[in-house]
């Protein structure tokens, strides 16, 4: 299948492409990709109980999905690029007792295409209404479910990272240390001997720990307020816009290009798009697509889609 050249929008940096992602990454137009991603960053449909608008495979049919698209992700990687994905939890029909589906499908991932598990995210939304509401509100049996895990692969034990393009503002307490250049160091009770030297040094920021804790409360953003301008259905499972900024800043540079190949509403390719890299974003939904332009609704003056660059 070749790529429909009257079919998604492109903007200065990047292109939206309407489609399955095995249909484009396996046509003849898209080899010359291959090799040249840096950064796979998605959030592909979670294996749910119930079959949702945008699209999700259930049980073992899921894990054999995701299996062999980790095969196909990985041609289009760097020798030292990454995959990162987002998989929220799933539960078993009807009862109170979560699935280990959403796992076996990471392992499924990880083994089918050999790739390196170079470290584990959670990804913590306290504002996440209570679910799964059956057994949270109404039984009263489980406490809510409010995070997902952020799994980042590689085929490369030594991947393209830096955690100097994700540095955390210092706390209070460590510009004051800073400031004072006293610090109490030593043997800690673990043992540890903790010199002053390394402690006092101004690094910028502070090194962010693997739980990131996000919110996605927003409800008049320029995405939701393009699509109900235009008529246009919001997509359901949008991803924090700073979860994609932590992981394009932390695993590419400027210039670089990153795929997401299950786009919906197109966070990641806003989100590389404003950090100066090149992207290309993958979505079968037409009406998720004609809303996710909103998102570069200001770069192009608020254009309809009908009016976008189409590749």
């Amino acid at each position: 299948m070749g790529l429909d050249p009257a079919q998604g929008y492109k903007t200065r940096r990047g292109k939206m492409l309407i489609g399955t992602a095995e249909d484009i990454l396996r046509s003849p137009a898209a080899k010359r990709y291959k090799g040249k991603i840096q950064l796979v960053f998605t959030s592909p449909p979670f294996p749910l109980n119930r079959k949702k608008k945008y699209g999700n495979h259930q049980g073992e049919r899921y894990v054999e999905w995701l299996g062999d698209m980790a095969l196909l992700l990985k041609e289009y990687l760097t020798e030292n690029g990454s995959i990162v994905m987002e998989m929220g939890n799933a539960w078993q029909p009807g009862a109170p007792v979560m699935s280990t589906l959403a796992l076996r499908s990471l392992l499924a991932f990880q083994d089918k295409a050999n790739l390196h598990l170079c470290q584990q995210f959670i990804c913590y939304n306290p504002a996440r209404l209570p679910g799964p509401a059956q057994w949270v509100t109404v039984e009263r049996v489980r406490v809510k479910d409010s995070f997902t895990h952020v799994w980042w692969m590689s085929p490369n034990e030594r991947p393209k990272a830096d955690n100097r393009r994700v540095l955390k503002a210092y706390s209070k307490a460590m510009l004051q240390l800073l400031a004072t250049k006293k610090y109490n160091a030593g043997k800690r009770p673990s043992e540890h001997s903790i010199g002053a030297k390394s402690f006092l040094k101004n690094n910028e920021g502070a090194i962010p720990s693997n739980v990131l804790t996000l919110s996605n409360t927003r409800t008049n953003d320029q995405y939701q307020l393009y699509c109900r301008t235009h008529g246009l259905q919001v997509h359901p499972a949008r991803m924090q816009m700073d979860l994609a900024d932590f992981f394009i800043k932390f695993l590419t540079e400027p210039g670089d290009l990153v795929l997401d190949p299950f786009a919906g509403s197109n966070t990641t390719g806003a989100s590389a798009e404003r950090l100066k890299r090149r992207w290309i974003s993958i979505e079968p939904n037409q009406e998720y697509v004609k809303g996710s332009y909103g998102r570069f609704a200001e770069e192009n003056e608020n254009k309809k889609y009908d009016d976008a660059k189409f590749i």
